[in-house]
């Protein structure tokens, strides 16, 4: 019997489809910022490869903030773009980037009824993400999105990262469930399903529109128990 549900938060709760087109003006500032003029092309291919190369370095961490790792995407972007990454351009980005990925990130047209529906069937509610608090609380604040959850947990908090088993522990200590009882929804193969399946949760893999979810380096995890395109499909699971 399922008696609780954790959730992964961006690519799951709220979607990433207006990240890209939040992503390529702050770049292009950025470069406006550093005095030099470069192409749209050439911008992206270089945040692509960067983002690529880090992903792949922090992806045997097991805790580490992510203001550190959008950082280092960052200094290396600017790096192959044969830029200097000062003090002042620095941290005019961490700042800006995280202001405008908090406002970007939109709750799922389905969200806020499929909490509401599962919460009165008695369902415990957790989310559990790979995020720093700093942009975990804002977003929580959305559309009361933290309200409607029993607990949440970020990486900060835990100081570990999914995969990282110990996240997941925390998440079951608060909760007192056994993971059996539990189906963790998240999109990211590799974050999400291959962190709570060896814990023994039932796991579904929600997709985000046809997005990819970000930071996968292509390593082969365990097929999730189910596949959903909705959140609402989940009122169906726990029947």
């Amino acid at each position: 019997m399922i008696r609780g549900i954790f959730f992964d938060l961006g690519g799951t709760l709220l979607s990433y489809k207006n990240v890209n087109k939040k992503t390529l003006p702050i770049l292009e500032e950025a470069i406006m910022r550093s005095g030099k003029k470069l192409n749209k092309d050439k911008i992206k291919a270089a945040y692509r490869e960067s983002s690529s190369i880090i992903a792949a370095q922090y992806a045997t961490k097991k805790y580490y903030l992510h203001k550190h790792f959008f950082n280092d995407v960052f200094l290396r972007f600017l790096k192959t773009l044969g830029i200097d990454g000062n003090t002042e351009l620095l941290s005019w980005y961490a700042n800006f980037h995280r202001e405008e990925m908090i406002d970007c990130l939109i709750l799922k047209a389905d969200c806020i009824e499929t909490l509401n529906h599962l919460r009165s069937k008695g369902i415990y509610i957790s989310i559990v993400s790979n995020i720093d608090n700093d942009m975990l609380n804002p977003l929580l604040k959305k559309e009361n999105l933290g309200s409607l959850t029993d607990h949440t947990i970020s990486s900060e908090t835990a100081r570990s990262c999914k995969p990282d088993r110990r996240i997941f522990e925390i998440a079951l200590e608060k909760s007192t469930l056994s993971p059996k009882s539990i189906i963790f929804v998240g999109d990211s193969p590799e974050h999400d399903i291959g962190g709570a399946k060896p814990l023994g949760f039932k796991t579904a893999l929600i997709t985000d529109g046809g997005l990819g979810p970000p930071l996968q380096t292509g390593k082969q995890v365990p097929r999730a128990d189910y596949t959903i395109d909705s959140l609402s499909e989940l009122t169906a699971l726990i029947k």
